[in-house]
């Protein structure tokens, strides 16, 4: 087993119902504890979470745990990228308060990142679970059922959706694989990996606050030359707030979206553009333009007639749009990948 260290950076606000749940399957990790520590960002939680945080670290002994209450919400990754500033780990899973690790997680998350100098990010397929079925007595988590994620796929259009997203695990996802990026519940990162994919010393955007940030700097990391890669062997699973159901017909579409709180919504629309414009290759664009001016007139047309609050953020999103101009030409200058390096993940 590899005696690098592993650090478990969780960022919560508002996790009362999930948060022993995720501190209990980190206390069982099989990696050994010596060489796992535990960084905890509290975003400013008004209900039990901070409480329940240190009522656990009474109970565990000497498992090394920094706790950091902010007397404000940084946002989830903001808060992942404070918490780098108390991390000593060479590998670090930025995780999330309604996540909950399999025992070999860390394990086999680690074995993997060994075997290959040049991974940056690992996704493990993580299944959905319900916070309310742990409350059922004898109700146990499985390796089996519906997928929650198993990392980012990006089409020629650029819709960008979860693999796997909903559909029942019959083996179809256990190859082990290069993915286009790692999705935000549970990466494990490269802490090399981590510093080398900061702008200006800077990893997150902090103009995106809430939404989009995990593919902004997964994107990011393809560009510097980083290999993102999906394990079946690293597991987990994941109460996901929005979108619980697979999307069947267009009344689905509809139902999902508003399931999801408007804000989501609105930082969806802004966000994910952002990061075509800071990220993507002029060239690729062109090449798919036709395909993504298809997809975005349909999402105006639906947004206007269903969703006319996403409106909302068009002025924010054009006054920002020299700012992310100029992050672009950052990045641009660093990147390492070519245009059809990045074009192979295009579905």
């Amino acid at each position: 087993m590899s005696s690098k260290m592993a650090s478990i950076n969780l960022v919560v606000f508002n996790g009362e119902k999930y948060i022993r749940h995720c501190l209990d399957a980190i206390l069982a990790q099989t990696y050994p504890h010596e060489l796992i520590e535990l960084n905890i960002l509290d975003n400013n939680s008004t209900d039990a979470t901070k409480q329940i945080i240190e009522n656990w670290k009474l109970k565990i002994g000497n498992f090394k745990i920094t706790f950091i209450k902010s007397n404000f919400n940084h946002g989830v990754w903001p808060g992942q990228e404070e918490l780098l500033k108390y991390t000593n780990g060479e590998y670090v899973l930025c995780l999330s308060v309604d996540v909950i690790l399999d025992r070999d997680f860390i394990a086999n998350a680690v074995k993997r990142m060994e075997s290959d100098e040049k991974i940056g990010a690992l996704q493990p397929k993580i299944y959905k679970f319900d916070i309310r079925d742990l409350e059922i007595e004898n109700w146990k988590l499985r390796i089996g059922g519906a997928i929650d994620t198993c990392g980012f796929k990006i089409f020629r259009s650029r819709r960008i959706v979860n693999i796997g997203h909903g559909q029942e695990d019959t083996g179809q996802f256990n190859r082990y694989q290069e993915i286009f990026g790692v999705e935000g519940a549970a990466p494990l990162f490269r802490r090399e990996a981590l510093e080398d994919t900061k702008v200006n010393g800077e990893l997150i955007d902090k103009d995106f606050f809430w939404y989009g940030d995990d593919l902004d700097l997964a994107w990011r990391m393809r560009l510097f030359g980083w290999k993102e890669v999906f394990d079946p062997e690293v597991i987990a699973w994941h109460d996901r707030q929005t979108t619980k159901t697979l999307r069947k017909s267009f009344g689905d579409f509809v139902k999902i979206r508003r399931s999801i709180p408007i804000k989501k919504r609105r930082l969806e629309w802004r966000n994910i553009r952002w990061t075509l414009i800071k990220n993507d290759y002029i060239i690729n664009t062109l090449r798919d333009l036709l395909a993504m001016l298809d997809r975005e007139i349909q999402m105006v047309g639906y947004i206007i007639f269903f969703e006319p609050e996403v409106l909302l953020e068009i002025p924010r999103f054009l006054i920002m749009v020299p700012k992310m101009l100029a992050r672009r030409r950052e990045i641009m200058k660093r990147a390492t990948a070519k245009p059809e390096d990045i074009r192979k993940w295009f579905n």
